[in-house]
Parts: C-alpha cells; structure tokens; sequence
C-alpha cells in the first residue's frame, strides 16, 4: 500500500513559479515511477510529467519547458517546478505512483492539490 500526500497549491499570479510536493509513504512496495497529473474544471484529467525509475522523464506537450518534475528515488519525493504559469494551468494537481507489490503492478493516487493562475 501506497500514501501520496501533494502540497504547494495556491493561488498564483500569470507568469510565476510554483513547486508541487508529493510524498509517498508505506510498507511493502516498490515504486517504480512517481507523476504528475492534473484535471482543470469540465476537463479529463491530463498528463504532466512522469519520472521513472532509470531515470525516465517525460512530459505532457501543454508544459515542455515551463515544468520539471524531480523525483527523489531514495525518500520517495516527486516536485514539480512549474513556471511561467498561465491561466490555463489552473487545475487540482494529482500525485500519482506506480508501484511494485510482489508480482503486482498498481497505480495510487493522492487526493490533489489546487493551483489557480489567476491576476
């Protein structure tokens, strides 16, 4: 079993920078890849960046070059530094990890974080 709890959500001006925290916690698994998602009002939920294990970057096409996702393997972190925001960055942000569990893989999520971009 995996806990993701995110941090860092607030209310910021266009044009600024905001880092995302997201800590994952428990016993028994393996994760092998930390990311981050978001999902804006009326919208399906979007890819933003993953980090997996190798390491493996990827990122959604709505934020190459303004996001980076660090992902910390041995404390089990994942940031996502987040700049230039623009008003259609406004969305809750999800953690998400994949994780082994013996011969499982499983997918968790934390419960999100609000970003507003907003003058």
């Amino acid at each position: 079993q995996v806990q993701l709890v995110e941090s860092g959500g607030r209310l910021v001006q266009p044009g600024e920078s905001l880092t995302l925290s997201c800590v994952a916690s428990g016993q028994g698994s393996i994760i092998t890849a930390m990311s981050w998602y978001r999902q804006a009002p009326g919208n399906q939920r979007e890819h933003v960046a993953t980090a997996a294990n190798g390491p493996r970057v990827t990122y959604g096409d709505s934020v190459k070059g303004r996001f980076s996702i660090a992902r910390d393997e041995s404390k089990n972190t994942a940031l996502l530094r987040m700049n230039s925001l623009k008003f259609e960055d406004t969305a809750v942000y999800f953690c998400a990890a994949q994780a082994l569990e013996g011969s499982y893989v499983r997918d968790y999520w934390g419960q999100g974080t609000h970003v507003t971009v907003s003058s």
